[in-house]
């Protein structure tokens, strides 16, 4: 086809190169093809079904646009910047291949209505995709968490070991961060599924469409309501990128415990060698590279996220070009979302974990001096506040000695308190400060098994 049929006849002369660059959203929005296709051949039914245009010419132009997809997903079409985007190049391929019969394909609908259809379209079909990647994230979290029930590791606050927890207790916090995004996708689909099309250009149209038809055939739930909202909506596009962007912040948390996990300092884990880079010059390197990237990847979301709602805060109903950039940034923020989800993935199912340096780094600490405070409330009847001044006294005593609380003889414990008795030394283990916390959403075992199966049965 010679002629863009987006360009009318009002205008008089051709697009300049310079407005046809910057025009043009091809090389983005033509990953919407097949969205487009799928809605405009809704539409060409719904046309067919309202005797809007003839079965022959509508089956005519459904044809057309099934050979097109056919072409495209084949390698065989090579889409056109004169065309601007994804919506005239089909239109144009569909003359090319059928004629004027193509014309009527466009009654009742704008390029207005068709992208945000696509758009929404793609979003729903995509964030399956998202979904199913932080399901596989959880599934070698809670896979790591059966194995490690009784391995104890520091917990801590501040970066400062705290008490003694179990790793599966740890790996379980990010099985209900991704849960809770999870249920985020759910809410952004739930929110979006209202069909745009038919809104037309912001006023709706005179021919005697059927917008439930068409709802029904694309699988949204209802129409939209309001034409004008229907064109100028974008708040879909950024509840998906805060979803995507709350999904990399945790996925940057997560990375962040590896490569701290992963150095010398800790000694926790050990990276495999295939997830490993090394250095230029220092062969004794091992860098975790690939988490160190996942971590970073959340300040382009974050810059994403900022974009599109600084595009949107200012702009008056209804349609305006600004809207034809929404489409870019979230496409690089779930390609960066889906790629980190599967990074993380991989390095979780192939980790080492080095259960015996964990331990030592938690029995090697003053961990369990709260439950020596909690042992003076239960035993002899201190407040909490006294017990806990108490406590302190002789954490730091036990410091200047250089030794652990455990380590500290019960005629020492008993210059702080004489009723203090050896039945102290069984709260000063780690083991059994982990096994002690059983209060509901605990470290202890029991409880940590029982969350292990809560998870399985929600989110798997």
């Amino acid at each position: 086809m010679k002629k863009n049929p987006a360009r009318n006849a009002n205008l008089k002369k051709n697009a300049s190169q310079l407005l046809e660059k910057i025009n043009s959203s091809i090389d983005v929005d033509s990953r919407l093809y097949s969205e487009d296709i799928e809605a405009s051949i809704a539409h060409c039914k719904m046309l067919i079904k309202t005797k809007i245009i003839s079965l022959k010419n509508g089956n005519k132009i459904i044809n057309g646009l099934n050979k097109i997809q056919k072409d495209i997903s084949k390698n065989k079409i090579k889409f056109n910047s004169k065309y601007e985007d994804i919506h005239m190049n089909i239109e144009a391929i569909l003359y090319d291949n059928i004629g004027s019969v193509a014309g009527m394909l466009h009654t009742g609908r704008s390029r207005n209505d068709q992208v945000v259809t696509d758009f929404k379209l793609w979003i729903k079909s995509n964030s399956k995709n998202i979904e199913n990647q932080i399901k596989k994230l959880q599934k070698a979290l809670i896979s790591i968490a059966k194995k490690n029930v009784l391995t104890v590791m520091p917990g801590y606050t501040h970066m400062q070991i705290a008490q003694p927890i179990s790793l599966a207790h740890h790996c379980l916090a990010y099985v209900e961060m991704l849960g809770r995004d999870r249920q985020r996708i759910t809410n952004c689909i739930s929110l979006l599924n209202e069909n745009p099309l038919g809104a037309g250009a912001l006023a709706g149209t005179a021919f005697p469409i059927d917008r439930k038809f068409t709802t029904k055939l694309l699988g949204f739930k209802n129409p939209t309501v309001n034409s004008v909202d229907s064109v100028s909506d974008r708040d879909f596009a950024i509840e998906f990128i805060f979803t995507l962007t709350m999904i990399a912040m945790h996925l940057s948390r997560l990375a962040e415990e590896i490569i701290l996990w992963s150095s010398q300092h800790f000694n926790f884990i050990k990276l495999p060698d295939q997830l490993s880079t090394g250095s230029s010059i220092m062969p004794q390197k091992k860098n975790p590279d690939g988490a160190e990237i996942v971590r970073s990847n959340v300040a382009s979301l974050i810059g994403n996220l900022n974009s599109i709602m600084i595009t949107l805060k200012g702009l008056p109903l209804a349609y305006s070009k600004d809207l034809q950039n929404d489409k870019k940034i979230t496409f690089e923020s779930y390609d960066d979302v889906l790629l980190s989800a599967k990074v993380m993935t991989e390095i979780l199912n192939n980790i080492q974990i080095n259960k015996k340096i964990m331990h030592n780094s938690i029995y090697n600490s003053y961990s369990t001096a709260t439950d020596l405070a909690d042992w003076l409330v239960k035993n002899l009847d201190f407040t909490f506040r006294d017990a806990y001044n108490l406590t302190g006294k002789i954490v730091n005593y036990a410091s200047k000695k250089d030794r652990l609380l455990d380590k500290i003889s019960i005629k020492e414990f008993q210059k702080f308190d004489k009723n203090i008795t050896k039945e102290v030394f069984k709260v000063l283990s780690p083991l059994n400060s982990m096994k002690s916390k059983s209060s509901f959403g605990g470290t202890s075992p029991e409880t940590v098994k029982k969350s292990i199966q809560y998870a399985i049965k929600k989110y798997l």
